[in-house]
């Protein structure tokens, strides 16, 4: 039986003491539950999420979710009308909802225009790319990852969307999408990377979501230069920071994603509001219509669905600037807290490459095969590759790919013919022009950080 109670239950945010939450995944917020009653081990709840609305042009529609919650902990999210529509044909037959229970576990969940990205949080949707798909230097918008903070805006009015430029300027601006389009466009390769990639790896391990490899990607970004407008708004002397704010819905009691970056790199000519992604309208999933690119940087600095741009006398206040996204100053002791007080903001990007192919666990045949990936280095460019097939006793240089730009990625490959048959570990490290090498064993950090030590794959061989 279906029993409906109209309340509210939520799961405070809450920090973690020495872990700098960059997400409210770990809060869960519900204002209206239906209950239907299974065996003990089984719960589905659904969920109503209401952000406001409207925002500045932006409709946020309430999302309505069915989440499958096992006593492992386990979860599977059906969409609202394949629930019912499975549901109200199962209702009256007795242990229905078992079965329903077993078919939507065993049920592929496709996110439209991201067909095969790994789902790694549903609640505000985060996806990853697959390692194998990093064999392009420009990744297609539909293998783009997608990282949310919180909810994400799905109508904009284009017509009333605005962007304001306020705080330490002369004259604040009030722009629209036709204010944007005028004027000289800027075009930035970037490599765009969530300072989280690869949290899973991390041991001991830490809080957050637990990325593999593929929160990455390597796109066009177009639009006008942040500093062009910056200048017509005319900053002050005590300009210091810039501030960037979202329409992201932010539910109650959980903090708003608002970031900032220092007034130098806001006024660098490659940082822009992009309005385009690989020569298209930037997607709704990537940031429409409007996202900030702060190049060479980590994803936080890139917010997106950009309305409020607020120059500051400071660096930002807020739960994403302290305790959030910040490093440790010095390396600690893994498994150590950290006190906010000896970190710093996240900013630039580290040196790091990935093994696209062969895969992990890949059975190979006798023959030359190919090893390849990508390579990245923030503001720095990679200037070497280097592959391992002997688990790092002997190191070979990768040739690097002929597609180059500042802040973009290198593709890179090495051809490797195996003397006999077993079991080899292949390992990757990257160079870049600062003289930085990827590390043997990444920084260990509380919230899982920058992670960036040698790439692997083991591949069994048989000759």
């Amino acid at each position: 039986m279906v029993v409906q109670f109209a309340g509210s239950l939520l799961c405070n945010y809450k920090g973690h003491e020495g872990a700098q939450r960059e997400s409210v995944e770990d809060g869960l917020f519900v204002t209206l539950v239906t209950f239907v009653v299974v065996p003990l081990r089984t719960l589905v709840v659904k969920l109503h999420h209401r952000p406001p609305a409207t925002r500045n042009g932006i409709v946020l529609k309430p999302i309505d979710i069915v989440v499958l919650m096992t006593a492992t902990g386990g979860e599977v999210l059906l969409s609202r009308r394949a629930f019912l529509k499975t549901a109200s044909a199962a209702a009256l037959v007795p242990g229905a909802v078992g079965s329903l229970l077993s078919w939507a576990a065993d049920s592929g969940i496709s996110i439209p225009g991201k067909d095969g990205l790994i789902v790694r949080s549903y609640r505000f949707l985060d996806l990853e790319t697959p390692v194998e798909f990093m064999t392009d230097w420009i990744t297609p918008v539909n293998h783009f990852y997608v990282r949310n903070h919180m909810l994400a805006p799905t109508e904009v009015d284009a017509a009333s969307w605005k962007l304001t430029i306020t705080g330490e300027v002369k004259k604040p601006l009030a722009l629209t999408l036709a204010d944007l389009a005028k004027g000289p466009v800027r075009e930035i390769t970037n490599t765009l990377e969530c300072a989280g990639n690869g949290r899973s790896l991390q041991s001991p391990k830490v809080p957050g979501i637990q990325w593999g490899k593929g929160a990455v990607g390597n796109a066009r970004f177009s639009g006008p230069s942040l500093k062009s407008w910056l200048e017509k708004a005319g900053i002050k002397d005590t300009a210091k920071h810039v501030q960037f704010r979202g329409l992201d819905g932010v539910p109650a009691n959980v903090p708003a994603f608002v970031r900032s970056i220092p007034i130098d790199k806001a006024m660098d000519g490659d940082t822009v509001i992009a309005t385009h992604m690989n020569g298209a309208p930037i997607p709704i999933h990537h940031g429409y219509p409007a996202r900030a690119i702060t190049p060479g940087w980590v994803g936080a600095a890139s917010c997106k669905w950009l309305t409020e741009i607020t120059v500051l006398d400071k660096p930002a206040e807020g739960n994403f600037m302290i305790p959030g996204y910040r490093f440790p100053d010095t390396p600690g002791k893994p498994g150590e807290p950290v006190k906010p007080e000896n970190t710093h903001s996240l900013t630039a990007l580290t040196v790091k490459s990935l093994i696209a192919a062969p895969g992990d666990g890949a059975k190979l045949p006798a023959g030359t095969h190919t090893i390849q990936g990508v390579a990245w280095a923030g503001e720095a460019d990679i200037t070497k590759v280097e592959v391992s097939t002997d688990g790092g006793d002997r190191w070979n240089k990768a040739e690097l790919g002929r597609d180059h730009a500042k802040y973009a990625w290198r593709l890179w490959n090495y051809a490797w013919k195996p003397a006999k048959s077993g079991s080899y570990v292949i390992l990757s490290r990257a160079t870049d022009s600062q003289g930085r090498v990827q590390p043997e064993t990444a920084v260990w950090n509380p919230s899982g950080y920058l992670y960036n030590a040698y790439d692997q794959v083991r591949v069994y061989v048989q000759v």
